[in-house]
């Protein structure tokens, strides 16, 4: 059998015209961009021709996009330059974040002295408003709010505008985790006043590698690391041109087709749940993933009524892609701290598997799931 990639929120297949693209890049367009020659200035040109496109995506300026080895860095990069360079003195975020803003907001917690408050969330995952609220107005120390906009593992959509309005309420700095946002949704950082995005190429269509972070002008930026005035001081390293290049290739394909892909998805989508259902009434789903008013199109974490533990690896055998959590910490034996968040006991000791689905991906694949699946469960 064919085999079968539904674990598209750890990454996606590249898109062929972005690998033409590179490809002719990594031939014609070798030069260094911090070179004066002709070879270097070519090669600054199509990176800052690059960065112009990216940013014109959300309504924002070039100098603000900076470009990263991908999502995880871009956290890092702003969770830091937050405390260490803008006086952040206290963090306000949720336990299921990503690792890559829970680990940073522990690190600097121990190392930095900061304050670090959680928000409540429901046995949905959703956030509780009302606390974040509580909690903003209890300290008037220089605040960063930091809650991605989508759930890597549930698929919950944050209701950005009323965060936006919360933090100018209270003059709280607002970063979100939008690796699974851009390249699937639009977002207009003017209409939502968002301080701090973050991107990865690899999870709409591009090169594994490359991401961004967004710095809203008259943010100035502290760098990670030392060795070169690349990325306007921000980031020392010689830039990664190929990715860059094939980043917004990517981003400006997934732009173009955006209505289109969105419903072709959805429909996917919303017919696995179906096919799902008719195996059994008792499969249900995690988060709000089945609510396409609340929830990520690509996403469905799904929870079977059973406790078994060879589900993932049986798909697998049998040329399934899917995941039971953060495909980020895939090879280890944790379990979802997301669902361990969520979830009640009994639910917890249930087998869920996160389905994430992409414009590659057939109702045929979908159909051959369903049927593996009911083999599987039956």
């Amino acid at each position: 059998m064919k085999p079968i990639y539904l674990d598209n929120a750890a990454t996606t297949k590249i898109d062929i015209e972005v690998l033409n693209l590179m490809h002719v890049s990594m031939q014609e367009n070798f030069g260094n961009p911090s070179s004066t020659h002709q070879f270097g200035r070519k090669a600054k040109s199509a990176v800052e021709t690059a960065r112009k496109n990216i940013a014109k995506h959300f309504n924002v300026t070039a100098p603000e996009i900076i470009f990263t080895a991908g999502g995880t860095e871009a956290d890092n990069l702003i969770l830091n330059n937050a405390v260490l360079n803008l006086g952040v003195q206290r963090i306000i975020t949720s336990k299921i974040e990503h690792h890559a803003v829970l680990h940073t907001a522990e690190f600097l917690q121990r190392t930095q002295n900061i304050i670090l408050d959680f928000i409540n969330v429901d046995e949905f995952g959703a956030i509780d408003l009302n606390h974040l609220e509580e909690i903003l107005a209890t300290s008037d120390k220089k605040t960063l709010v930091s809650l991605m906009h989508i759930n890597n593992e549930i698929g919950n959509i944050l209701p950005v505008d009323e965060i936006c309005v919360l933090c100018k309420k209270y003059n709280a700095l607002f970063h979100s985790d939008t690796v699974q946002v851009i390249g699937h949704y639009a977002l207009d950082l003017q209409k939502y006043p968002i301080d701090f995005i973050v991107a990865s190429a690899h999870k709409f269509h591009g090169p594994k590698g490359v991401g961004f972070a967004f710095f809203k002008k008259g943010f100035g930026v502290l760098p990670m690391f030392y060795g070169g005035d690349q990325e306007r001081g921000a980031r020392s390293s010689t830039e990664n041109v190929h990715s860059i290049l094939g980043m917004d290739k990517a981003l400006t394909i997934a732009m173009s087709n955006l209505e289109s892909d969105t419903k072709y998805i959805e429909n996917l989508k919303q017919y696995f749940i179906t096919e799902l259902l008719n195996i059994s009434a008792d499969i249900q789903f995690n988060g709000r993933s089945s609510d396409f008013k609340k929830s990520s199109y690509t996403i469905l974490n799904v929870r079977f009524p059973v406790n078994n533990d060879m589900l993932l690896f049986s798909l697998d055998m049998a040329g399934i892609a899917v995941s039971g959590g953060s495909a980020c910490q895939s090879g280890s034996n944790k379990g979802s701290h997301v669902l361990a968040e969520i979830l009640k006991d009994q639910e917890a000791d249930k087998t869920s598997v996160r389905f994430s689905f992409s414009k590659f991906t057939t109702k045929e694949e979908i159909d051959t799931t369903i049927i593996k699946l009911k083999e599987l469960l039956d």
